[in-house]
Formats: structure tokens, sequence, C-alpha cells
């Protein structure tokens, strides 16, 4: 069981790792305009502190800290997507920019499984 646990884990600091690289490697797409190096900023913000937010709940002290900082994490992904679906609206990168595509799916993504994570995490502190 436990290292099915670490292997999870070990999945999600790398995904998480990979994500903000991925914004990184946009900035120079982005910040050609005033509107782009605001949103880029906001974005980089956000989708850099959500892996280290990760890292921060692994480590927790208890299952309260855990899920506040699995909130954390949560809270910045989903501004993350909001600046995603953003520039794709309006479009200051490419629908097809396979770096957006990656970035939108995985934001997702990350909701989803931290929301689950949050609901499992809140029953189980009983």
């Amino acid at each position: 069981m436990e290292n099915s646990k670490k292997s999870f884990r070990e999945n999600m600091a790398d995904r998480l790792l990979e994500f903000p690289a991925r914004i990184i490697k946009v900035e120079g797409q982005l910040c050609k305009t005033y509107a782009g190096k605001h949103i880029y900023g906001q974005l980089f913000r956000a989708g850099t502190s959500s892996g280290a937010n990760y890292e921060e709940s692994v480590a927790a002290e208890s299952k309260a800290d855990f899920i506040h900082k699995t909130q954390l994490v949560l809270k910045e992904m989903r501004e993350s997507n909001y600046w995603l679906r953003l520039i794709k609206k309006t479009k200051l990168l490419n629908e097809d920019n396979s770096d957006l595509k990656f970035l939108l799916q995985e934001s997702f993504e990350f909701i989803k499984i931290f929301s689950s994570s949050l609901v499992t995490a809140k029953r189980n502190r009983k």
C-alpha cells in the first residue's frame, strides 16, 4: 500500500513540476503586450506556487495542516485555470498551442484530483 501512495506522490510531484516549467516556456510569447505581461505575471505566480504548496501538504504536521495546504493548492490551481482560459479566449496564445493545451488539460485534472482529495480528507478527519 505504501508503494502505491509513494508512486502517486512522486507522479503528482513530477506533474506539478512540469506545470510551471511549461508556464515559464510561454513567457516570451505572452509578454509582448501589456495585457499579456499582466496575465503572464498572474499565471506565473499562481502556477508556480501550486507545486510548492503540494510539497508542503505532503509534509503536513497534522490532518488540519494537510487540508489547509491542499486547499491552497486547489485555490492556486483554480486561479491558474482562470488565467489559462482567459489566454485562450483572448487569443494571446493560439488555441492550437501545445503548451496551452497541456496547461489547460493539466489544470482541469489537478482541480478534479485536489477537490476529490479534500473531500476525502475532510470526511476522514473525524
